[in-house]
């Protein structure tokens, strides 16, 4: 059996969370798993095809519930990586009640058929939707819902081309991968989807072309460059926040792109698949920086942390295809799902979470910066609501090896988050944390910064 040797691998450079074949990984498996966990973890490893960051698997679980999880030792972990699918926690009571009612009403919708619980999601989400985003799909992925939305810029405007960024990731299939900027993904792939142009990312204080001020000049003109001189882009795919590392744009970097999509007649499709359902403050990324793309997708949150969901949802200037397909996906009006989703907002807003994630976020963004002052390895906090980034550098240069030894001193004592970009702490919890097991949290997380300071 081939095997990756780590010889020939960056190991926790640019990567989108821990690496599973790194040292540090052995090195706290060996303390902290158990003979009984041991022969799970081996049975696993037997049957699933291994990939990187989720095979060999890390631990196994006996419960998820709320924040937290629950190893097969018994021990209480916080979930602050969660793959961005636990906005109101896992097995919320709400959510779970709403599914058990649709299993015993209907359990499958099939396609050629509707159902009134689809029918009120898809009103509630497009009430909730800025501006004129008011038809959808639904699918059972981020991913399909992102092929869904290249193939509709492609029948609106009968072009092919997309501009996206670098170091972006819109899922894993081979025409997300083609747009997406990861190279985790895209190594050695081979040929990928033609037509598929990239550029850098407008990253505050660090972007390709060093600007200095507030729009990104140079990151704006450079898009423009690159729009007019193809001529024939369909449209521009992006994270209006990057998720993997918690990265901001310039406030009126996305007002200056949605004019310049309108000037030349591309699209803007903006991919909140892990970023919306209210965890950074609104309900959408976008309305934070007061821009309605002509597409939106969205995902993970949408189902709870229980069901696979995910939507496409556009302007109704986009509904052309009375002829042809888009997606067709068999699960595309689960009455399971959607009756998961809308129990999901109802929790959101009746709840409070969307407000508890602004005021949340503001004291842990305060703690950060407040540690930032006593902590030179830390070189910058940024993020909104409850997803925070924590960029760790060392003699200007990222702090890899560092923030790896944070994460594993974390999980060693009952903390799990994602590594983002080989050196970004990036915390996402769910909405339903409480101020305590906020600040227990930070209190680890300072302990591993501090230990290596």
């Amino acid at each position: 059996m081939n095997r990756v040797k780590k010889s020939d691998n960056k190991i926790l450079e640019q990567s989108e969370g821990d690496v599973n074949i790194s040292p540090r990984r052995s090195a706290w498996t060996k303390k902290n798993i158990d003979e009984k966990t041991s022969k799970i973890l081996a049975e696993d490893e037997r049957y699933f095809l291994h990939q990187s960051l989720s095979t060999p698997c890390l631990n196994a679980i006996s419960e998820s519930k709320g924040i937290y999880l629950k190893d097969m030792q018994g021990r209480q972990i916080m979930d602050f990586h969660g793959n961005s699918v636990h906005q109101v926690g896992y097995g919320n009571t709400r959510v779970v009640d709403a599914i058990k009612k649709q299993l015993d009403e209907i359990p499958f919708c099939p396609r050629r058929y509707t159902n009134q619980v689809a029918i009120d999601l898809a009103k509630r989400l497009t009430e909730l939707a800025p501006g004129n985003l008011n038809k959808l799909l639904f699918t059972p992925g981020g991913t399909s819902a992102i092929g869904m939305a290249l193939k509709l810029a492609r029948y609106k405007t009968n072009r092919h081309k997309t501009i996206s960024m670098w170091g972006s990731f819109h899922g894993a299939s081979l025409d997300a991968i083609s747009i997406g900027g990861d190279s985790m993904f895209r190594k050695d792939v081979g040929p990928l989807l033609p037509g598929t142009e990239h550029i850098p990312p407008p990253t505050r204080g660090k972007c390709h072309f060093n600007c200095v001020d507030e729009e990104h000049t140079g990151c704006i003109d450079y898009l423009k460059y690159i729009l007019e001189r193809e001529g024939d882009i369909a449209a521009l795919i992006a994270e209006p926040m990057r998720w993997a590392s918690a990265e901001l744009p310039p406030q009126n970097y996305w007002k200056r792109v949605r004019e310049i999509c309108d000037q030349l007649d591309v699209l803007l499709i903006f991919d909140e698949i892990p970023s919306a359902m209210g965890r950074t403050g609104k309900m959408f990324v976008c309305e934070h920086f007061d821009v309605v793309p002509d597409m939106l997708v969205i995902g993970k949150g949408l189902g709870g942390s229980i069901f696979p969901m995910a939507a496409l949802i556009a302007r109704e200037e986009l509904d052309i295809l009375d002829d042809r397909a888009l997606g067709h996906y068999t699960h595309e009006k689960s009455s399971v799902g959607c009756a998961a989703a809308l129990a999901t907002i109802d929790c959101l807003y009746d709840d409070n979470l969307i407000e508890n994630a602004v005021t949340l976020g503001k004291h842990a963004m305060e703690r950060f910066l407040e540690m930032q002052t006593r902590f030179p390895l830390i070189h910058e906090v940024r993020g909104l609501g409850l997803f925070l980034g924590i960029e760790l550098r060392r003699d200007n240069k990222p702090a890899n090896d560092e923030a790896d030894t944070v994460l594993y001193h974390s999980l060693s004592r009952g903390l799990s988050f994602k590594v983002g970009g080989g050196c970004v702490l990036t915390l996402c919890p769910p909405m339903t944390i409480t101020q305590d097991e906020l600040n227990k949290a930070l209190d680890i997380i300072e302990e591993g910064i501090t230990s290596i300071s």
